[in-house]
């Protein structure tokens, strides 16, 4: 795992192949916010639109959801999430972390659900959850 850095924006991607939910938040913190959706499927589009996130945000590390079955055992589309967070190192030349994104949709559409007139679409509160959980794991291991 990349070290991670002790203060900064964070990043968060909820990856998909038609649609990638985006997250903020900052280390110091701990509170994650979506940012949007970016709804490109050309890889070339869907890495603009990041350069344009991450030039308006800078942040200092990347989080990608990591897709696991709820029985433990790691999703198919796993090794396609890890592949979207090396190249968003290799791109970005910022560290990326995993983060088991278990639920993270379902509580998303719960949120949507329970919070009528959210603007925020499932994809970027997906996002949001994927940070949160690593804000409360960082803050653990902080402890």
């Amino acid at each position: 795992m990349p070290e991670t850095p002790e203060s900064g924006t964070v990043l968060a991607f909820d990856f998909g192949e038609k649609r990638i939910g985006v997250a903020v938040g900052e280390l110091a913190l701990g509170v994650a916010h979506p940012l949007t959706t970016l709804a490109v499927s050309r890889k070339q589009a869907r890495f603009d639109a990041i350069a344009a996130l991450v030039a308006e945000w800078q942040p200092a590390l990347f989080v990608v959801g990591l897709p696991y079955h709820l029985d433990g055992g790691e999703h198919p589309f796993a090794a396609r999430c890890r592949r979207f967070a090396r190249q968003l190192e290799g791109r970005f030349h910022r560290p990326a972390v995993m983060v088991d994104e278990r639920l993270t949709s379902v509580a998303a559409e719960e949120d949507r659900r329970t919070a009528g007139g959210l603007a925020a679409t499932t994809d970027a509160l997906a996002a949001s959850h994927i940070l949160q959980r690593f804000f409360d794991d960082y803050r653990a291991r902080a402890a």
